[in-house]
């Protein structure tokens, strides 16, 4: 009915078409309303009449309705055939989607009463990590004032005792020969009040911190966060440790590791301290390195560079900005490491080959030539060492090509041992 082509066709319900069916009644065409559609056009696919096939329909192929039904009628029952296959399909899919549907609503309230049971399980974790936090800080705090009390305590007695020593008023009103008797007594006890050592400042300090981001291990099964903080890393007794503390070698990746301490001495024990280090070259003030900080978390840090120019370096190591123990201090940064040329060997006879002449570039021989291998006989200088400068440690640096001088070379020419 909202169509234009059949808004004024007359509509019926296809309940009501079931006692009244068209079968066996013959169909008009609707162009040629007294010819009956007797034949079927097969290039236009529908039902025409006699007129129909002279008019419009016109060289247009076409037979009796009788003689393509059979045809036709079977490519819809393969179709029809095909489209049941595809509803039990799309029912069998409609169940699966209900029955995952239910299945849905039934793990999102499982889920759902795990989320409840965690939360409540962590809230618990939470509050009971709150308390142990406030009685930790009420214990730190009732340890700092116990100390500050008794540094009072201490403190106070003393000051008693020295006012007690000092309102002594025999030196304005005793006579002489008083002040002489009791000037023993009297300056050994202002002596000993005098000697007594005590602490110009609180014994205790007001850092106390809290990190929310410190992990502060389990609790109840649930990993926690946050805790106090009483340790405060002290730059004048933060140390610096490293074997190429003051010397480098060019081009090479070296460094030292800072160590934080607090207050007391002790090791601060976590990471996270602002530390800045600067090395400048003494000679050429635009030749500065960027070293590399690494926080291992512990309360150390280790300082990588590598110094492409040679000579002499400052080197500041700062901990909230101030100095640390031992900065700034000196870097000697050494040519580059020169590497051997030679070989490491036992001595000159068995690297040449058994040559009785041979002769090392460092200017070792072998007096009498050859005397028994087995590395038994004897060598230059006497023991391994390396043939192009006759350096006697393999890790060593080379010393350079063979000494020009002659007197040189006799010193170093084997002996009879």
């Amino acid at each position: 009915r909202r169509q234009k082509k059949t808004a004024s066709h007359a509509v019926t319900e296809l309940e009501n078409t079931k006692d009244c069916s068209q079968a066996g009644k013959p169909l008009f065409c609707p162009s040629h309303p007294t010819e009956e559609l007797r034949l079927f056009c097969e290039q236009c696919d529908q039902p025409v009449c006699r007129d129909c096939v002279v008019d419009r329909h016109r060289q247009h192929p076409y037979d009796f309705t009788g003689n393509v039904i059979h045809r036709h009628g079977d490519a819809l029952r393969e179709l029809l055939k095909s489209t049941q296959q595809h509803m039990g399909t799309v029912e069998d899919v409609l169940g699966q989607i209900n029955d995952m549907g239910s299945a849905v609503r039934s793990r999102a309230e499982a889920v759902a009463t795990e989320i409840c049971l965690f939360a409540s399980g962590y809230v618990k974790a939470i509050e009971e990590h709150r308390d142990r936090l406030l009685k930790q800080l009420e214990d730190l705090k009732v340890q700092k004032e116990n100390l500050l009390h008794l540094q009072k305590a201490q403190l106070q007695q003393l000051l008693l005792d020295m006012r007690t020593g000092v309102e002594q008023r025999f030196l304005t009103s005793g006579s002489d020969l008083e002040i002489l008797i009791t000037k023993g007594v009297v300056a050994s006890r202002l002596a000993k009040l005098n000697s007594v050592a005590y602490n110009t400042h609180p014994s205790v300090d007001d850092r106390i911190q809290f990190s929310p981001q410190e992990r502060a291990g389990q609790c109840c099964g649930y990993e926690v966060f946050g805790a106090i903080l009483n340790k405060v890393v002290d730059p004048a007794r933060c140390t610096l440790h490293g074997e190429d503390l003051h010397s480098a070698r060019q081009n090479h990746l070296t460094g030292f590791t800072l160590l934080c301490n607090d207050t007391m001495g002790e090791r601060m024990g976590r990471g996270g301290e602002a530390v800045r280090v600067t090395i400048t070259h003494k000679d050429k003030t635009d030749c500065a390195v960027k070293p590399t900080v690494c926080d291992n978390g512990d309360g150390t840090y280790h300082v990588s560079y590598s110094l492409e120019e040679p000579g002499l370096y400052a080197v500041c190591v700062y901990v909230k900005g101030q100095h640390v123990q031992g900065s700034p201090f000196t870097l000697m940064v050494k040519n580059k490491f020169r590497e051997h040329q030679g070989v490491f060997h036992c001595c000159t006879f068995c690297s040449s080959g058994g040559q009785k002449a041979a002769r090392c570039a460092c200017g070792g021989t072998m007096p009498g030539g050859y005397q028994g291998c087995g590395h038994g006989h004897k060598g230059h200088p006497g023991r391994p060492h390396w043939s192009c400068c006759g350096q006697v440690k393999e890790s060593s640096e080379c010393l350079g090509g063979p000494p020009s001088d002659t007197s040189q070379r006799s010193l170093l020419r084997t002996v009879a041992l």
